[in-house]
């Protein structure tokens, strides 16, 4: 029984020194979780997550840098699970990967502080799907960082997974002014990329 308990413990230890354990039981808590709640029917509707800021979040007091990416991914994973997204593409074999962030912060979030993630499909083209992300102090409501994020989508792309999904042509929402200037100088910048390295700009990057 020792020698089983001790076999036990060291293949714990050994998951949890080469694997972000705790980041896939996480991804596995939001889907059982999007399982149980009713699912959502506007593909482009804002959906929230909370959270709040613990221990291993923290860098000098308040939340990570990084760790705002890190809540975003789950965020995003939680969206497209009740919006329906996510068991279309797996339907139609299709997957979706981030293809450029940016984010802005706004004030810090600290140590035990509480927060909501507002997460909503803006708009898309044939390539890729463009989501803002917001994280809203549960303090005082203020906006504390805010990003953009483009998500191509591989094997297929956003009109048909959204024509499989509400059975109909579905009509693409206007490009705000701001991620159309977001999306401006990521062209931009692939131009200058492709010129740098002499590759054919007939080429998709």
């Amino acid at each position: 029984m020792e020698d089983m308990l001790l076999l036990v413990l060291a293949v714990l230890l050994v998951l949890f020194c080469s694997v972000d354990v705790w980041y896939y039981l996480r991804i596995l808590s939001l889907l059982v979780r999007a399982w149980w709640l009713s699912p959502v029917f506007d593909v482009t509707g804002e959906q929230t997550l909370g959270g709040r800021v613990l221990l291993n979040d923290i860098d000098l007091c308040h939340m990570n840098n990084a760790r705002y990416l890190r809540e975003c991914d789950f965020a995003r994973i939680s969206l497209y699970a009740r919006n329906g997204v996510l068991k279309t593409m797996r339907a139609l074999g299709a997957t979706a990967v981030v293809a450029a962030t940016t984010i802005r912060y706004r004030r810090p979030v600290c140590i035990g502080e509480a927060f909501e993630l507002r997460s909503r499909i803006v708009t898309w083209d044939e390539k890729a799907f463009y989501l803002e992300q917001r994280f809203v102090s549960c303090k005082d409501g203020m906006v504390a960082a805010i990003m953009f994020c483009k998500q191509s989508v591989l094997r297929s792309s956003p009109d048909k997974i959204l024509q499989h999904l509400c059975q109909r042509k579905v009509e693409v929402p206007e490009f705000p002014e701001e991620l159309q200037h977001w999306i401006n100088f990521m062209s931009a910048s692939s131009q200058a990329l492709k010129a740098e390295s002499g590759v054919d700009e007939k080429k998709s990057e």
